[in-house]
């Protein structure tokens, strides 16, 4: 394993992360008697087989359901000094129910303290309102930090770049964890605030949400060669100093295995990136034209300058992934989450293109004549049933 510098924690992080979010028996808290032995004993190889390859990061959240409860059952078995513990809490508008949700996770996890805490889901203005106010979840997460039972403090978040940067310059909190990788670069600059403010970065979901990468297209299977799409986006985002771990949500002890061959590949990134980047934007630009690649972005609104709360940006987006790489499942299982997804993964899809005009809201773009037919045409490539957030599954 290869370890790389929290930011201003100084712990020694792993670039792999076992994300504690796939292996679990339920979204929901169930009693412990519940919990099947075998999916129990599959959820303890797991994390075995993390600390025998030396990734001792185990995230998870209380939000994971029965995650933290089985990991309590695992984690007490190791050396407290040789593990790196990460939760996270939902930042709520009563600040004493935080600190009740957080007694629960480390009752759950049977630890005496976490090392590292996220305020879970710092997406939108309420919930930054919820954390940073006098009195709100921040002021309560210090204080368990005071009393020994949290190391660090840091949060999580799917918001938008600006949400992100904005409590980044807060100045107020040890680490991030975010979205960033091949398909899904757009908080690059988020990424940059942290390091200027000395923050640990680990990455969300690179596998998962970063195209479903265990189950790539052939087309991308080809694309990357000779690499797989997974261990080229490992490398892709690890090729980045900025970037110090990445969560790898595995449901089984075996779903490390690929990850690791990028460890050896690391050092040759500069000479192994290229050849693959140049082939993933030249058919993006052969199935795309280079016009719409290199500006289809350009002064697009928020969905919540919208008509219809409409999410333009990453619904087009979504349809430059299924045109360009075949990334087709990723991109319905990702729209039909949209109207959904609440501020977790805001907006709508484009069901109702027919009865609104997007005129005034598309007036800066250089493409606004050609979006509405490109949004309708996503919406007839990807629509489908309707999809959940897993943790309301």
């Amino acid at each position: 394993m290869l370890y790389r510098r929290f930011g201003r924690t100084e712990l020694q992080m792993p670039v792999f992360s076992c994300g504690g979010m796939r292996y679990q028996f339920k979204w929901q808290d169930v009693s412990q008697l519940e919990i099947p032995a075998d999916n129990q004993a599959n959820l303890e190889a797991t994390i075995r087989r993390a600390m025998e390859v030396g990734i001792n990061h185990i995230e998870t959240a209380r939000g994971y359901g029965t995650s933290e409860m089985q990991l309590g059952k695992i984690l007490p078995k190791f050396p407290r000094n040789e593990l790196i513990v990460q939760t996270k809490v939902n930042p709520v508008a009563d600040a004493k129910k935080f600190r009740q949700t957080f007694e629960q996770s480390l009752r759950n996890l049977q630890l005496d303290y976490v090392d590292l805490l996220g305020l879970h889901g710092i997406n939108h203005p309420e919930s930054f309102d919820n954390s940073m106010r006098p009195g709100g979840c921040l002021e309560v997460a210090k204080q368990l930090q005071a009393e020994g039972k949290v190391r660090f403090i840091g949060f999580s978040t799917h918001g938008s770049k600006d949400v992100i940067i904005q409590a980044i310059n807060t100045n107020q909190f040890d680490y991030v964890n975010l979205h960033w990788y091949y398909i899904n670069q757009w908080n690059w600059q988020a990424i940059q605030a942290a390091t200027r403010h000395d923050m640990g970065v680990f990455i969300i979901s690179p596998s998962d949400k970063g195209g479903k990468l265990y189950n790539p297209p052939q087309k991308l299977v080809n694309l990357c060669a000779p690499l797989s799409p997974m261990v080229f986006n490992d490398l892709f985002c690890l090729s980045h100093p900025e970037v110090h771990t990445l969560s790898l949500g595995a449901a089984r002890p075996q779903d490390f295995d690929e990850h690791l061959k990028t460890l050896e590949l690391l050092d040759r990134a500069e000479e192994i990136l290229p050849p693959i980047l140049q082939r993933l934007e030249q058919e993006a630009i052969a199935s795309l034209g280079e016009d719409w690649v290199k500006t289809w972005e350009t002064n697009l609104p928020s969905f919540a300058q919208t008509p219809g709360e409409i999410n333009i940006p990453v619904i087009l987006w979504l349809l430059n992934l299924a045109i360009a790489y075949d990334l087709v499942d990723y991109a319905k299982m990702r729209y039909n989450l949209l109207g959904n997804g609440s501020h977790w993964f805001p907006g709508n899809k484009a069901d109702s293109l027919d009865e609104l005009d997007l005129s005034q809201s598309l007036v800066n773009s250089p493409h606004a004549h050609k979006i509405p037919q490109m949004l309708a045409k996503a919406h007839e490539m990807l629509a489908g049933a309707e999809v959940k957030r897993l943790s309301k599954t």
